[in-house]
């Protein structure tokens, strides 16, 4: 992205609520060839954002921690799962219960280069993380809305959706 993380974040403050307008108009009336959109746009977007310049995600968010997870990571750092959930995470209190970080940001995460020091091993959904190209998009776009507020790559490929959807050059 050609603009620094502050910039992004005052671009997000101006259209929040019109790109989430938008995201709520394509759960309410998903239009055919969604998920064929999102991931011809996204090669797009991954030219424009470079994740090591902003790790916001690892600086202000947390994954949730699946059991294999816990295990795979846990033998990564030849530890117990029990070792590794009380030395780094905690149940949430409320709704799912899910096992996240207990500090932010991540503790693997190098704020040096930005790198993550169990990439190989890292939780499923840092992997799959901003998400964009889910099959049923439609099913992850609360996701989205949270996410364009905190990753500059999520906010682009609804931009770029948006701006497809004006010109009318796709079936949105």
């Amino acid at each position: 992205m050609d603009t620094t993380f502050k910039q992004f974040k005052k671009k997000v403050k101006e259209n929040r609520s019109k790109m989430r307008r938008f995201m709520t108009g394509l759960e309410n009336n998903t239009p055919p060839g969604l998920d064929k959109m999102a991931a011809a746009l996204a090669p797009a977007v991954w030219q424009e954002v470079e994740c090591l310049s902003c790790a916001n995600c690892c600086k202000t968010m947390t994954p949730t921690f699946t059991p294999a997870d816990i295990k795979r990571i846990a033998a990564h750092l030849k530890m117990t799962p029990e070792q590794f959930t009380d030395k780094w995470l905690l149940k949430e209190k409320r709704g799912a219960k899910d096992w996240i970080n207990k500090t932010q940001p991540c503790q693997f995460l190098n704020l040096q280069d930005n790198k993550c020091s169990i990439y190989e091993v890292r939780p499923a959904d840092c992997a799959g993380f901003p998400h964009l190209t889910k099959k049923k998009m439609v099913d992850y776009m609360h996701v989205h809305k949270q996410n364009i507020e905190y990753c500059p790559a999520t906010y682009v490929l609804i931009e770029k959706m948006k701006a497809a959807s004006v010109k009318g050059n796709n079936t949105l």
